[in-house]
């Protein structure tokens, strides 16, 4: 085989709890990609790698494989063969890390969720700017209890499965994770520490007698933030850019998607889904850990 440099990956994958990645269907995306093709199983059923020579224009390849595949529950994700195992890893929470939107469940307890619900998901769209959006969103929980909070990650939230592996893989091999959230800290950090996280970075809720006070502390972690968060870390660490993966599902993480060396959008809205370097629309976390080439086996579960 050629030199990793000389070669581009198209890994597909599918959803653990829905095997779709047959024999017939590595034989048929790889024909398609023409006779120096070859294939890797990483996970039967669950993923698999296409490797081919370089130069090679990613979204031609990814376009052409979605085309055959149709309707299959397959994902595919396109790069670089080499350096494709990062060393830095940030992620979003809400919709991402965990299945719910966290400013929407708290907004149930006021009886406001289709009204919070509402803004959320246009600022999700990029139809309007996340931060005074958040604002008008936390005005509206003034005077509810912060005790709430542990009830709701007692019993609403629940993470994205494949989440604690994928993390837990990354810092079996050494590398750093941090879970960046335009949410707030009374979420994010019983979420990290659950899924494994090394560190946390959200926005403050101001509280006032054990109550939230209907405001959040400036300046808000948005967009930008989440940008200068990827970049710090990567000049802490000494990492070049494309040592770097960073997953998200709102407009507010385009900007830390588009500095990744890879940058995933994640059952995202479409423009979203667009603009990312991938996109991951079937499958569940632990897709993030095949397109880094791991195998099965080194999976850390449990």
């Amino acid at each position: 085989m050629a030199s990793p440099h000389d070669l581009v990956v198209a890994t597909l994958v599918a959803n653990p709890a829905r095997p779709a990645i047959t024999d017939e269907v590595i034989r048929m995306a790889a024909k398609v990609l023409g006779q120096e093709t070859e294939h890797v199983t990483l996970a039967s059923g669950i993923a698999a790698d296409l490797i081919l020579p370089a130069p090679a224009d990613a979204r031609s390849i990814e376009k052409t494989l979605r085309s055959i595949l149709g309707i299959e529950p397959i994902d595919v994700v396109v790069q670089p063969l080499a350096g494709r195992r990062k060393r830095l890893f940030l992620a979003d929470m809400d919709s991402t890390m965990i299945g719910q939107e966290c400013i929407d469940e708290l907004a149930d307890y006021v009886g406001l969720k289709a009204e919070v619900s509402e803004i959320t998901e246009r600022a999700m769209r990029g139809e309007i700017a996340f931060e005074p959006a958040l604002r008008e969103r936390v005005a509206l929980l003034k005077n509810l209890p912060v005790g709430v909070v542990d009830e709701i990650i007692a019993s609403r939230i629940t993470l994205t499965p494949g989440g604690r592996e994928l993390v837990q893989t990354m810092r079996a091999n050494g590398f750093y994770t941090c879970l960046v959230s335009g949410g707030f800290t009374l979420f994010t950090g019983p979420v990290a520490a659950k899924i494994g996280f090394h560190e946390h970075r959200s926005n403050f809720l101001v509280l006032k007698d054990e109550k939230l006070a209907g405001e959040v502390t400036e300046p808000i972690l948005g967009r930008e933030a989440k940008l200068a968060t990827l970049m710090e870390l990567r000049e802490r660490f000494d990492l070049r850019a494309t040592e770097t993966m960073a997953v998200g599902d709102g407009a507010n993480d385009l900007a830390m998607l588009g500095e990744a060396g890879l940058g995933v959008a994640f059952h995202a809205k479409p423009a979203v889904a667009a603009a990312a370097h991938a996109r991951v629309d079937h499958a569940d976390l632990s897709a993030l850990l095949y397109v880094q080439g791991y195998r099965d086996e080194e999976v850390v579960r449990g």
